[in-house]
């Protein structure tokens, strides 16, 4: 009962977090809709928030799943606590030097980059602060609380600052910078409890230590980078494809917002999940969440789906009303979240299937990846196919979990 109540702290917490990110996106981006409209700036930052993404990928480099477990295998081992720390911290480092490099190489390749080079500067710079931000060590330590109400408070600011300054469409680089701020803030804040309240700290390590601690991650990043990777792809296509600055990726963004929304909404049950699976092995937990959640999740998604233009007009504006084709089409996602979330890592890692929670995101982003090149060979892209192939490939990652849960369940009994 200790554990499950542990469990459900630590859930609460993740949703607080997760939950703060996209609400107080829900204030700022109809902000921000109201004053780009649904063209320029607006397709532009949600250009450089998915490049960045790729970034973001790299810099975490699967730790958040694997340093999280060996956090909360070692989690009375204070010193094994403290390498597994400090690896991560100087296996990112290398990390970033590696993509300073890769990033300054792209300005020669890929035009939007020459043509605002300083939005993705600092989107880039936001980045790399971010990374390092150790949320493995809190969430293996299934100690989220501070992490949490820290987070949210220099959230609740950069917000208030997009609310009190943004007011004209050449002010868009606002965005970035306060968030810049806010990832520093917080970078801050959480390194000083983590020094002073869990008296972690950096310890001598030999570049044996770091080298493993990179190559046990470097599985759990194929699948990190498959899954998140898939989605901003579709932003840099759409983008490259009709311009950052149009209409089309605008509106395409908007709704992939409320798709990313709600999707975030599962996520907290699944990460909160994860360790505590890792350690227990609940599986008749699993079939609960299941049973009470999916019913509501269904329902929700058919209401959403009929009420979808009038939901995007709401939030975004009328200029946007047109985006809730385009969540119709995603809304299929909604429906699979849950259970591609749930029996991912949290039921195939401690099932001992690990691989197969990494290969089934592989396998979605290569079906992603061959569909987004046979509509440019046939020359039929466009933001409405650009959803459909989207559903396709996150229905093949959770088909492809749920077929290995049915074919290895009788071991689990």
């Amino acid at each position: 009962m200790k554990k499950k109540n542990r469990l459900l702290s630590n859930t609460i917490m993740l949703y607080i977090l997760t939950f703060s990110v996209y609400v107080l996106g829900f204030i700022t981006n109809p902000i921000q809709t109201r004053v780009f409209g649904n063209s320029g700036p607006y397709g532009a930052l949600a250009f450089a928030a998915s490049f960045a993404t790729y970034f973001k990928v790299f810099l975490d480099f699967g730790f958040l799943l694997s340093a999280t477990e060996e956090v909360s295998r070692f989690r009375d081992d204070r010193i094994k606590i403290c390498k597994i720390f400090t690896s991560v911290f100087i296996s990112k480092i290398f990390l970033v030097l590696i993509s300073a490099a890769v990033f300054t190489s792209l300005f020669y390749f890929i035009a939007p980059l020459r043509e605002d080079p300083l939005l993705y500067t600092l989107y880039f710079i936001d980045t790399v602060i971010f990374a390092f931000l150790p949320d493995f060590l809190y969430r293996g330590l299934e100690d989220m609380k501070v992490i949490t109400f820290r987070s949210v408070a220099i959230k609740i600011l950069s917000t208030v600052l997009i609310i009190i300054f943004l007011r004209e469409p050449d002010q868009y680089y606002l965005i970035p910078i306060f968030n810049i701020i806010g990832s520093l803030l917080s970078v801050v804040a959480v390194y000083y409890d983590v020094w002073k309240r869990l008296k972690v700290r950096f310890i001598k390590v030999s570049f044996h230590e770091v080298y493993t601690t990179l190559k046990y991650s470097s599985t759990f990043f194929l699948s990190r980078a498959a899954t998140t990777v898939t989605g901003a792809t579709n932003t840099v296509v759409a983008g490259m494809f009709y311009a950052p600055k149009s209409v089309p990726l605008s509106l395409y963004s908007s709704a992939d917002k409320l798709i990313s929304t709600a999707k975030s909404g599962f996520s907290p049950i699944s990460d909160s999940l994860y360790p505590y699976m890792v350690e227990n092995k609940d599986f008749k937990l699993v079939k609960k969440i299941f049973l009470i959640l999916m019913p509501i999740i269904i329902v929700g998604s058919v209401g959403v789906g009929f009420f979808a233009k009038d939901i995007c007009a709401l939030i975004f504006g009328s200029d946007y009303r047109d985006a809730g084709t385009l969540l119709q089409l995603l809304m299929p996602i909604i429906v699979i979240t849950l259970p591609n979330y749930v029996l991912g890592f949290p039921t195939l890692v401690p099932m001992g299937l690990a691989k197969h929670a990494n290969y089934s995101v592989i396998v979605g982003a290569f079906v992603q990846l061959a569909l987004l090149i046979t509509l440019a060979v046939l020359n039929i892209f466009s933001i409405y196919s650009l959803c459909i192939i989207t559903v396709i490939s996150e229905f093949s990652t959770f088909l492809y979990r749920l077929i290995i849960v049915l074919v290895h369940r009788k071991s689990f009994k």
